[in-house]
């Protein structure tokens, strides 16, 4: 696994943030639950991985958007393996370690639920090409900004916007962006206008019953959809989403290089209506 090679400035940086507890938990709580919750938690058994994974969620995290425009790959790149020809975050251990665990609900709820890895972007930069994007439920707008970045035109909304409103999956958090990209609320969504030239971007719709993603693909009258999430009676997704799929759309192109966690089950999927 590659190490990270910070300049003797950053260097200076971090060991002074590292050394004052109280600044550390005014501009970056979660970075420091991390590090108070590390050592109670079992590692991978490669200390030394799992201290460049530290270093590399603690510079991350803390350094802003000029060391990195996908901070959330650059955390997890080098703990990536491929196993039976799958690619997933686990730190060379099959499964994973309760450490990783814990910084995987912190990246989540930072970044997004899904990784987007530079080969996933570019795998979608091909299926939407001259097409805009619809992304519902964008959160934070992680994959959004991801996209625009890589020459997509991106229209993102959420019902609950993290930067105007209270949303339990993405809350205000000190020292890390409310949103990456432009966050439409529910009103925008259904007052927008549509001509059919565009793609329905769904990363990771609530499972559990509840309908957003249904819902969304039922109003979408364009050709394409991009689905990132797990199979029908996983995490995401609802049961009348999964059968539209299966009745009205056609499986065009699966991203063979796409990154999920060791212990999720998430693809993503081209669909092309039928």
């Amino acid at each position: 696994m590659a190490e990270l090679a910070l300049t003797a400035a950053r260097h200076e940086e971090l060991v002074a943030l590292l050394d004052d507890e109280q600044r550390l938990r005014a501009q970056y709580p979660k970075v420091l639950e991390y590090l108070d919750a590390t050592p109670l938690l079992a590692g991978t058994g490669d200390d030394r991985a799992d201290r460049a994974f530290d270093i590399r969620l603690v510079h991350y995290m803390t350094g802003g958007r000029e060391h990195s425009s996908n901070p959330y790959w650059d955390i997890v790149a080098p703990s990536v393996s491929v196993r039976a020809g799958r690619r997933t975050v686990d730190g060379g251990r099959e499964k994973g370690s309760a450490r990783l665990g814990f910084a995987q609900t912190i990246l989540q709820s930072a970044f997004a639920y899904a990784v987007p890895s530079p080969e996933t972007i570019q795998w979608m930069a091909e299926f939407c090409a001259g097409l805009t994007v619809i992304e519902a439920g964008a959160g934070r707008g992680y994959w959004a900004a991801q996209l625009t970045e890589a020459g997509l035109t991106v229209e993102a909304y959420d019902s609950q916007p993290p930067d105007t409103t209270d949303n339990i999956s993405f809350l205000h958090t000190a020292g890390q962006p409310d949103v990456w990209h432009r966050i439409g609320g529910p009103r925008e969504y259904a007052a927008r206008s549509s001509d059919g030239q565009e793609v329905l971007f769904l990363c990771w719709p609530p499972g559990w019953g509840n309908t957003m993603a249904s819902e969304a693909l039922t109003a979408f009258n364009g050709e394409r959809l991009v689905y990132i999430g797990e199979p029908k009676g996983g995490r995401t997704g609802d049961d009348a989403f999964f059968d539209a799929l299966t009745e009205g759309w056609r499986l065009e192109s699966e991203d063979p290089r796409f990154v999920s966690w060791w212990n999720l089950a998430d693809t993503a999927r081209g669909w092309v209506r039928r």
